[in-house]
């Protein structure tokens, strides 16, 4: 069972970066897709993007296509989310997932416990 633990989150300003990681424990790292959802306070959870078990392929939700970055390092049991030009709407908390399924799962089995992104105007 793998252990998802993020950090990189905090305040930001509009306009401004921040760089989520997420580091896992407790599995093969390479065995799963990983990913990364959102929650805004009121709203539903919302996926953010996928990256396949090599890196190679990414996906991201069209709301951070372009602003976001998904990528992994598998000799760092790792992934990361590069958030550049934030804006005020991408206020969350953003969690971390993990499951050892095919591409694009329609669920992910494993989740971290969260970490908070606060963006000000």
């Amino acid at each position: 069972q793998v252990q998802l633990v993020e950090s990189g989150g905090g305040p930001a300003q509009a306009g401004g970066s921040l760089r989520l990681s997420c580091a896992a424990s407790g599995g093969t790292f390479m065995r799963y897709v990983m990913g990364w959802f959102r929650q805004a306070p009121g709203k539903e959870r919302e996926f953010v993007a996928a990256i396949d078990r090599a890196g190679i392929n990414t996906y991201h939700a069209d709301s951070v296509k372009g602003r976001f970055t998904i990528s992994r390092d598998n000799a760092k049991n790792t992934v990361y989310l590069q958030m550049n030009s934030l804006k005020p709407e991408d206020t969350a908390d953003y969690y971390c997932v993990a499951d050892p399924g095919a591409w694009r799962p329609l669920q992910y089995h494993y989740w971290g416990q969260g970490t908070q992104v606060t963006v000000s105007s």
